[in-house]
């Protein structure tokens, strides 16, 4: 054991000597957890500046914000409205305006504007939304920014409370801004950016006593009616969201930090959604991203995990990009196109195939299973076997899946068949079988893709098994002789023939840094996806004490380091955005790696749990798979034997020890 601890020690502190060139060095945390749920800014003086997205259904913004060197706050708004498009009307086509209003100017002291005082940030704090405090000598500001769950908004609410011993006069004066867009650039015309208060006016303000007003930056089409809201309700709307994802599918470790990393990830995945002209679509966002799908953020990455939180927006989103990749099946066997985009009205296929069917495949078995609707799988199936049947047309001689290109659309090599898309053609042949049995579906159906499946594997290992940099591991595509990190995708499959070389490579100096995986050793690129795939994987293969420390060193430096809360994107492209598919594959971590929770038919699952030898118990409640909503406590008893229990409505139904099977229903 004390060996186990010195290597994990000592693999930490050989990442923290890896630095790339973006890194902050200090590996200081800027932020701590607090007692509402959230996590606060650590106020010791030091200069601050990030950036975070927050979404509603009909716009997203990312606040660039900070504190500067005379402690005052600044917040550049970035705001992106997806359902109204630009020309040309194609992947980046959201209508996006950078906004620098400061409410705060309009607020008089006296005869004196507040903002000519000097302000002292006391706190940031971040729960799904925004809420900032400082004060200005006498005066305490409170800011709390939010995007509105259903409006075109950012709403803004600020309360300001007299601090001093004597009665002030307080006016807000009215203040309205509106900008109109060139009409030749938008898809429907001019589009109408207005700026807003509420709550003007002059007020007498007791020591003590606090008055609020408010304000919107909202956007629609010129021929459209300004937008009228209830900045309070809006903001106690987002704040009920938010609490519903938090009471739904809940951590409870012995780690506080992974338990509300877990619950910020929830956020992040569930709340960028957009309400289309065809029907809800989640989308990644980051500034670029919006009322589009992909096969790997959405089909692949977050699908398979919205059925277990239970948000039916959520579900419906789901249902609504299988049925949207679903329309490009053809009998001519052309790939369906890895991304349809512009509100579901044209399509992305840029790239090629990269493997997309496989994604589709895979992600929609996995839904369908963990969903546990017989109606919705029926409505899947259709969509599943095309896709496995276009990946079984393209095995080359080897018996592996010909692509032109991988999710990382040529910015690494990826060869003519890549580890990855054989992997989860590979899974998604055995999601199909068991998904076969439950629809009552011939028994030869299922027994051929159980066959398929087996071939794959074989294949697979034959293929791309390989001895890489010195370790028993895989190459990534044919000819490849650097380590990458997408080496880790067979692990996620419960592929494991190779997983002491394969997990050896990932936390090896060659691969692992202080800010993740590489994409390919000797770079300096990170992807978080392969780094979330990574540890998902390691922990499903058993590596549950070394991939322990790497899974809280990583939640530490996301959710508290210099960029939080949420798993990023990529450096350097893309500046470290907070795509929300990544939030997504951060809580696959837990449900699917450190509880390995396998739905195995429409009402059945099996779990196969890695609990930490230092931790006692570990649970997952209100879990929404498989036509449930239970808890799985797992614990450790007196002989050292690990257990899990299913809870239904607070009583245990089955008290299994090891690996497991439930059946619900």
């Amino acid at each position: 054991m004390k060996t186990i601890r010195f290597l994990i020690a000592f693999l930490l502190l050989s990442t923290l000597t890896c630095l790339t060139a973006h890194a902050d060095d200090t590996n200081q945390p800027f932020w701590a957890l607090n007692a509402e749920g959230g996590i606060t800014w650590i106020n010791d003086g030091r200069i601050h500046k990030d950036h975070i997205e927050m979404a509603g259904q009909q716009m997203a913004v990312v606040l660039h914000y900070g504190i500067n060197a005379e402690g005052r706050f600044t917040c550049e708004r970035h705001l992106v409205f997806p359902m109204l498009r630009t020309i040309p009307n194609d992947t980046h086509a959201s209508f996006i305006r950078y906004v620098n209003w400061d409410p705060l100017e309009s607020v008089l002291i006296g005869k004196n504007r507040l903002v000519n005082r000097q302000e002292q940030v006391e706190s940031i704090s971040l729960q799904g939304l925004m809420t900032v405090r400082s004060h200005w000598g006498t005066i305490g500001v409170k800011r709390t920014l939010s995007p509105s769950p259903t409006l075109p908004a950012l709403v803004e609410q600020y309360e300001l409370t007299n601090l001093g011993e004597k009665a002030i006069t307080v006016r807000i004066e009215p203040t309205e801004h509106r900008m109109t867009s060139d009409a030749e650039k938008g898809v429907d015309g001019a589009y109408v950016v207005e700026s807003k208060l509420y709550g003007t006016g002059t007020f007498q303000l007791q020591p003590q006593e606090s008055l609020t007003f408010s304000s919107t930056v909202s956007a629609r089409r010129e021929s459209e009616q300004p937008l009228v809201c209830d900045v309070a309700a809006e903001i106690a709307a987002r704040q009920k969201l938010v609490a519903g994802w938090q009471e739904n599918l809940v951590l409870q470790t012995p780690d506080p930090v992974l338990d509300r990393m877990f619950a910020f990830s929830k956020i992040r995945a569930c709340e960028s959604i957009y309400e289309t002209k065809n029907g809800p679509l989640h989308g990644p966002g980051g500034e670029s991203y919006y009322a589009a799908i992909w096969a790997n953020d959405q089909a692949e990455y977050a699908n398979p995990f919205f059925p277990f939180i239970g948000y039916p927006y959520a579900n419906a989103s789901a249902m609504n990009a299988w049925k949207m990749f679903a329309s490009w099946m053809n009998d001519d066997w052309k790939p369906i196109p890895s991304s349809i985009i512009a509100e579901g009205t044209d399509f992305w296929n840029g790239a090629g195939d990269r493997g997309d069917a496989a994604m589709i495949a895979y992600g929609a078995s996995r839904y369908a299973l963990a969903r546990g609707d017989r109606e919705e799988a029926l409505q899947l199936w259709p969509l599943i076997q095309w896709t496995l049947e276009y990946c079984r047309r393209h095995l080359n001689e080897a018996g592996v899946v010909n692509s032109d290109s991988d999710e990382l659309e040529g910015r690494f090599p990826s060869g003519d068949a890549n580890l990855c898309t054989s992997s989860l053609y590979y899974d998604a042949l055995l999601s199909a079988a068991y998904l076969a049995r439950d629809l009552k579906q011939p028994a030869a159906v299922s027994k051929n893709y159980e066959k398929q499946a087996r071939e794959l594997r074989t294949a697979i290992d034959r293929y791309f098994h390989a001895e890489v940099e010195g370790f028993d591991t895989y190459r990534y595509y044919d000819g490849n002789d650097v380590l990458r990190s997408w080496i880790c995708i067979p692990l996620t499959m419960g592929i494991f023939d190779r997983a002491k070389g394969t997990i050896d490579a990932l936390y090896s100096p060659r691969l692992w840094t202080k800010d993740g995986m590489l994409t390919q050793a000797g770079s300096e690129t990170f992807w978080d996806r392969s780094t979330l795939y990574a540890l998902r994987g390691a922990l499903m293969a058993g590596d549950t004490e070394r991939t322990l420390g790497f899974l809280q060193y990583y939640s530490q430096t996301r959710l508290l380091g210099n960029h939080v809360p949420y798993a990023i994107e990529a450096w350097p492209e893309g500046n470290q955005r907070h795509l929300s598919a990544e939030s997504a594959l951060y809580a696959r971590i837990i449900t699917e790696g450190l509880f390995d929770i396998r739905p195995t038919g429409l009402h059945s699952f099996t779990v196969s749990p890695r609990l930490p030898e230092a931790w006692p118990e570990m649970t997952l409640h209100h879990i929404h798979i498989c036509g449930g909503d239970f808890d799985l406590r797992v614990y450790r008893d007196q002989k050292q034997r690990v257990h899990v229990q299913l809870i239904l409505d607070g009583k245990v139904i089955k008290d299994a020890t090891g690996d497991c099977s439930f059946r619900l229903l």
